[in-house]
């Protein structure tokens, strides 16, 4: 009887969410580098989608992680039990916040953090409009969906949440004229994920703040993606000015593990101890492996300095990739997009980049650019091989 192989089986019952996956059978992941059956090696200039922000099985999350394993791995989460592995992350997490922001919250992934602050905001608030903004990209579960800003790929699953307003980003006319005192909350990214890596202006993000205060609405961050050192400081909202009401965290906050939080006021997150009791809650949201692993993620970037070099770094790749295909390159700290001529071009290049031995990818709502996030943790002489295998790729393709 012959042997069905792992590519077959993964087409026949792993389920694809496009028609054409990359389908490279990784059987090892070391610092920036994936390594495929047939030993073939690939830098990963994305990070698993801005996970892998110290790399992939950095030393230091690897051994807290079978430390973690050996002690206990699920224990109830949001019961009675007190779990040092909560503790030590949350405490490491708000020592590095404002002041209104000292309680953690624990979940899954980030479109958990964002159902989480949704609800959370309703609750506090008494009310149900939430402000979002267009090419918003919060999470793909009901609620995240309902504040995604691109019709494309919510219209097969409405209905979603009602109350709903799309803003303009970056107007602050909109601003001014739509937050109310019916409001319950803004949501937003500081630098948008999935447009290429929008970037929010300063003042805009403050008139936020400003209609948020003036009329008792919350503020809702979403750093899934900016978050644990990527923009260039450990949070972008510190590079802003601003404070928000709701910090949400995900993605690079892991070290490769599944975690996610949203990130309040401890008066306000009491408001789900009652009316009704358990107002929010999940399985496995502060499972003490995950937040092991997360903790030694977090120690790592400040043990390394790796906030250090962000800055140089993407300068550093700004200054390399120059060619008169590359049309702009915009963005902040290690997430960068490379703007092509049409998404046909961007495709076949990404497609000879990852031939190439480069992992980069496009994003969801803007395929005529290219995805560029490299590990945080990688070196100067790594960035010059990468950007030379995007030039050479390149080339290929025009050639």
């Amino acid at each position: 009887m012959m042997q069905i192989s792992n590519r077959q089986l993964f087409l026949n019952h792993v389920a694809q969410v496009s028609p054409k996956p990359m389908d490279l059978e990784i059987v090892k992941a070391q610092g920036i580098y994936l390594y495929d059956v047939t030993g073939k090696s690939y830098i990963d200039f994305i990070s698993g989608i801005s996970v892998s922000n110290v790399g992939h099985c950095h030393p230091n999350v690897v051994k807290a992680i079978q430390q973690q394993a050996e002690t206990y791995m699920h224990l109830m989460v949001y019961g009675e039990y007190v779990q040092s592995p909560q503790i030590q992350l949350a405490k490491a997490l708000t020592d590095l916040l404002p002041e209104n922001l000292n309680s953690v919250f624990y979940t899954n992934s980030g479109t958990e953090a964002t159902e989480g602050a949704l609800k959370l905001s309703k609750r506090v608030t008494g009310r149900t409009e939430i402000i979002c903004f267009t090419n918003a990209y919060h999470g793909s579960s009901h609620g995240s969906l309902s504040v995604m800003g691109n019709e494309e790929f919510k219209q097969a699953f409405r209905p979603l949440l009602p109350d709903v307003k799309i803003l303009e980003y970056n107007s602050i006319e909109e601003v001014h004229k739509h937050i109310s005192s019916k409001t319950a909350c803004v949501i937003i990214e500081p630098v948008q994920s999935e447009t290429g890596y929008t970037v929010a202006s300063n003042a805009f993000l403050k008139a936020i703040r400003e209609k948020c205060s003036e009329h008792g609405a919350l503020f809702i961050l979403d750093e899934i993606q900016n978050g644990f050192g990527r923009s260039g400081t450990f949070f972008a909202f510190e590079q802003t000015g601003i404070v928000p009401d709701i910090l949400l965290l995900a993605k690079g906050m892991g070290g490769g593990l599944p975690i996610g939080c949203f990130i309040s006021a401890q008066t306000l997150l009491n408001e789900f101890t009652h009316n009704p009791v358990l107002g929010n809650i999940n399985t496995f949201g502060g499972n003490a492996v995950c937040c092991a692993a997360s903790l030694a993620c977090l120690q790592t970037i400040q043990s390394e300095a790796l906030l250090k070099n962000i800055e140089h770094k993407s300068n550093l790749i700004r200054s390399l990739l120059v060619h008169p295909a590359i049309k702009n390159i915009k963005g902040k700290g290690l997430m960068l997009s490379l703007d092509f001529e049409d998404v046909d071009l961007n495709f076949k290049i990404i497609e000879t980049c990852i031939k190439n031995g480069l992992i980069v990818d496009w994003f969801l709502f803007n395929a005529h650019s290219m995805r560029i996030a490299p590990p945080l943790v990688i070196t100067e002489d790594e960035i010059k091989m990468a950007c030379d295998i995007i030039l050479r790729s390149i080339s290929e393709v025009l050639n």
